[in-house]
């Protein structure tokens, strides 16, 4: 038998408490639990099959989830709110966690325990969208995302956030030995901050010129080009390592680019720079 490490998370605004219970499976098992919570009630969809509403948690050793990768989708289940979409790592013997707030300023956070060869180390995987990002771990600041920490207690931890012209984002996460604990934080634009600097930029205009976007290496050896500056907005095309292509304008964290097809669309500014 092999112990089977859960952390269960309630909703409370932008505070997310990550608390741990112990359950045990055949070690044998292959599979993995999911919990995931958003605001509104949302339908999920695992790989484009239905699994239930939020709050659900696959937790229950017959509900358990084969280990794999997978595309988790969340359908408000009122409004015409955007749907969100996101990849997602189920693991064999731990919980992955999805916290969602949809809407057109939406927020949230996908935290997984990742297995580690030595089992007497911990580590703290934090990524952010958008990144550079200030990380503070129980109010000392760590550094900026994306930050990997392998200096890290087995112990209750607040994990905080902060970044100009977004708003601060909470967790409380337990770090566990021999884990892991990976956690990939979207932060939502602070709404007043970016309606001045908007009205600031009326105020004062600028000479109009082109500039151009290089795309950088990615991961996948595509960008992603979406309909709005959001992760959750809908893809609208793809480009590839290397293009030029003509910047429209850019926001905190995403360029607006012209296609070569001449659409319009975001693309993030983790992977793409000003010529």
């Amino acid at each position: 038998m092999k112990r089977l490490l859960f952390y269960i998370i309630p909703f409370l605004g932008v505070l997310i408490t990550f608390a741990a219970i112990v359950l045990f499976f055949n070690q044998n098992s292959g599979k993995g639990a999911l919990q995931v919570t958003a605001v509104p009630q949302s339908k999920v969809y695992l790989s484009g099959k239905l699994i239930g509403e939020t709050p659900l948690c696959k937790c229950d050793p017959k509900d358990v989830i084969p280990i794999g990768t997978y595309r988790i989708r969340l359908t408000p289940k009122e409004g015409n709110l955007k749907p969100y979409d996101e990849q997602i790592v189920i693991n064999k013997s731990t919980l992955t966690v999805v916290d969602r707030t949809l809407g057109e300023n939406s927020s949230g956070s996908v935290i997984t325990l990742v297995p580690l060869s030595n089992k007497k180390e911990i580590e703290l995987m934090v990524i952010s969208f958008p990144d550079k990002t200030n990380v503070f771990l129980d109010n000392n600041q760590r550094g900026v995302t994306p930050i990997l920490l392998k200096d890290v207690t087995e112990s209750d931890h607040e994990l905080k956030l902060t970044k100009d012209g977004y708003l601060d984002k909470t967790l409380r996460i337990k770090t566990t030995l021999g884990f892991r604990l990976k956690s990939v934080v979207f932060l939502s634009v602070n709404l007043n901050i970016a309606s001045s600097s908007a009205q600031s930029s009326l105020s004062s205009p600028q000479e109009v010129k082109i500039e151009k976007v290089k795309i950088l290496d990615t991961p996948t050896g595509f960008l992603r080009v979406r309909e709005d500056s959001s992760i959750t907005s809908l893809e609208i095309g793809r480009v590839s390592p290397g293009d030029s292509l003509e910047l429209v304008t850019e926001k905190e964290g995403w360029f607006q680019i012209k296609m070569t097809d001449g659409k319009t669309g975001w693309v993030s500014s983790q992977y793409a720079k000003k010529e």
